[in-house]
C-alpha cells in the first residue's frame, strides 16, 4: 500500500526543544499553480510556493535553500478548523504531491475543514533533490567472511562518499531533526499559530520530532505506523525481522483458506524453504525473492506473494523494484543520520545476522532493515540526530495507528512510542496486515476523523477489526 523509508549538529536533544532561529523569520509564501506531475493520474488540485529556510539552523543568516510546499484548501471555508500538513514518508517520497492528488487519501469530511499543506522535506520532490552516482554492482549484502564484508565496506565508503561530493551541501543537512525545524518554519510562512499534523512511516518521526520541538503548536497529530527513534541497531534490524515473519506467516494462514492461492494446498513453510534452497546458489536471486515477499506484505497482495514463490520454485524467479522514488540515495543522508546503524566489523556483523536469523529465520530477517544497515556501513562520525527515547510534555494529545501485523514498522515499535509518551498518547491498533492504518475501513476512517475534527480520542486504546 504504501512505500514502506538527516546531519547538523546536536540540534536535539531527548527533551531540549528547539528555539526559533533569533531573528530569522520566513517570507509568506506566494501561491502560483502547480506544475503537472506526469506519474499523477490527474492533475494537481491545489497551489504551489516555497519557503526559504536556513541551510543550517545553527547559522541562520547564512545560506538559505527553497523547500516546495504545495495546498489544497479547504472545501468548506466557513467552518475550516486550519492546516493539517501531511508526511507521506518513505524517507524520499514527495508531500507537495501527496497533499494536491485530490480525492485519493483524506475524507471529504477532512478536505473540507482543512488546508491540507505538504512540502517535500530537503532532498525529496522539489527540495534540493538527493541522488547518488552509480556506483556499479555491489558485493552482497550478506557477507560470508571477514574479506567479502571488507569488500562490501570499501564499496559503501566510496558509495556515501561520491552520493555525498554530488549533493553537498544539503546532504550533511537533511536529518529529521532539521526537516522538523523546517516544518515550523512552514508552520511560521502560512501564518498559522497551531498545526494538524498527519505522518505516515518514516513521516511519523518528522511529527515526533516536530512535537518534540514545538508540541505547544501542536493542535493534533496522527501517526500512522510508527518508526521508534529510541531502537539501538540490535532492535532495528531484529523487531523488523520478527515482524516479516510474523507477516509470512499471516501470508500462510490466508493461503491455506484461499483456494485462488498459488499454492493452495500445499505445505507453504515447505515450499517456502524450497524455493529458498533452490536459490541458494545465486545470492542476489535470494534476497530479490524475500524483498517481493516482504514488499507484498506492505498491501498486503497475498496473491503476487504466492504467484513470487511459485515462480521461484518453477525456476522462473520474476523482480519487481520496491520504491520508485529516490529512497536508495536519501536514505544515506536521512537513515544512517537519525539512527546509529554503525557495526564495527564482521564479529559485530556476524552477531547482529546471527540475531536477525533467529528472530526471524523464515524470512532470514528483513531486507528493508539489513539494506539499511549495510548502505550505512559507509557513514562516518556518529548519527547527526542520535536516537533516543520520545519526550513530548508539551504536546497534546496523540493518535497512534499501527497494524498488528505490519512488515515495515513493527507493532512492537508502536508498543515502544505509546509506553514513552503514556500520558499522551491513545493507540489504536488494526488487527490485521499491512502497513498504514487510516484508509483501512470504516473503524479506522472513522476514529481518526473524528479526532482530527473535533479532538476526541478514545477513552482507552481501542482495536479495530481486519
Amino acid at each position: 500500500m504504501l512505500g514502506t523509508l538527516l546531519a547538523s549538529a546536536l540540534l536535539l536533544t531527548g527533551t531540549a526543544p528547539a528555539v526559533a532561529a533569533a531573528g530569522w523569520t520566513p517570507s509568506p509564501i506566494v501561491w502560483t499553480t502547480c506544475p503537472d506531475d506526469p506519474d499523477s493520474p490527474a492533475p494537481p488540485d491545489g497551489e504551489c510556493g516555497t519557503v526559504r529556510v536556513p541551510l543550517d539552523w545553527n547559522s541562520p543568516h547564512g545560506p538559505s535553500i527553497e523547500l516546495a510546499v504545495a495546498r489544497h484548501r479547504a472545501t468548506d471555508s466557513a467552518h475550516r478548523l486550519g492546516v493539517l500538513l501531511a508526511d507521506f514518508g518513505g524517507p524520499g517520497s514527495s508531500s507537495t504531491e501527496f497533499a494536491v492528488t485530490p480525492g485519493v487519501f483524506f475524507s471529504p469530511e477532512v478536505q473540507a475543514r482543512f488546508d491540507v499543506v505538504g512540502f517535500d522535506v530537503r532532498g525529496t520532490g522539489r527540495s534540493e533533490f538527493i541522488e547518488c552516482p552509480d556506483t556499479g554492482k555491489p558485493p552482497s549484502a550478506e557477507p560470508a567472511g571477514p574479506a567479502e564484508f571488507a569488500a562490501l565496506r570499501a564499496y559503501s565508503e566510496k558509495a556515501v562518499a561520491d552520493c555525498r561530493a554530488r549533493n553537498l551541501p544539503v546532504f550533511d543537512h537533511a536529518n529529521t531533526a532539521v526537516n522538523a525545524r523546517d516544518m515550523d518554519a512552514v508552520r511560521r510562512a502560512l501564518g498559522e499559530a497551531r498545526i494538524s499534523f498527519l505522518g505516515i512511516s518514516y513521516g511519523t518521526l518528522l511529527g515526533q520530532q516536530y512535537a518534540e520541538q514545538h508540541g505547544d503548536r501542536v493542535r493534533a497529530m496522527v501517526l500512522d505506523s510508527s518508526i521508534d527513534h529510541s531502537a539501538g541497531i540490535e532492535r532495528f534490524l531484529g523487531d523488523r525481522a520478527t515482524a516479516a515473519d510474523e507477516g509470512f506467516r499471516q501470508f500462510a494462514a490466508w493461503c491455506d483458506r484461499t483456494t485462488t492461492c498459488a499454492l493452495h494446498g500445499q505445505d507453504v513453510f515447505a515450499v517456502w524453504r524450497k524455493a529458498l534452497t533452490m536459490t541458494s546458489g545465486m545470492p542476489e536471486e535470494r534476497i530479490e525473492l524475500r524483498d517481493r515477499v516482504l514488499k507484498d506484505m506492505y498491501g498486503p497482495d497475498w496473491d503476487d506473494a504466492g504467484q513470487a514463490i511459485a515462480e521461484a520454485v518453477a525456476g522462473r524467479p520474476r523482480v519487481t523494484t520496491r520504491f520508485s522514488y529516490n529512497y536508495a540515495s536519501i536514505r544515506l543522508a536521512v537513515v544512517c543520520q537519525d539512527f546509529d546503524l554503525r557495526i564495527r566489523g564482521f564479529a559485530h556483523y556476524s552477531a547482529l545476522h546471527a540475531e536477525e536469523l533467529r528472530r526471524g529465520p523464515l524470512m532470514r530477517g528483513s531486507t528493508l532493515s539489513h539494506g539499511e544497515a549495510m548502505a550505512c556501513l559507509g557513514v562516518q562520525g556518529p548519527p547527526a540526530n542520535p536516537p533516543h527515547r520520545l519526550s513530548i510534555p508539551r504536546a497534546p494529545r496523540i493518535l497512534l495507528l499501527n497494524a498488528r501485523y505490519d512488515p515495515a514498522t513493527p507493532y512492537a515499535w508502536a508498543l515502544a512510542v505509546h509506553r514513552q509518551a503514556p500520558a499522551n498518547t491513545t493507540l489504536l491498533t488494526y488487527e490485521g496486515s499491512g502497513h498504514g492504518v487510516y484508509q483501512r475501513n470504516a473503524c479506522t476512517r472513522s476514529a481518526t476523523d473524528r479526532y482530527l475534527l473535533t479532538l476526541e480520542t478514545p477513552r482507552h486504546d481501542v482495536s479495530c477489526p481486519a
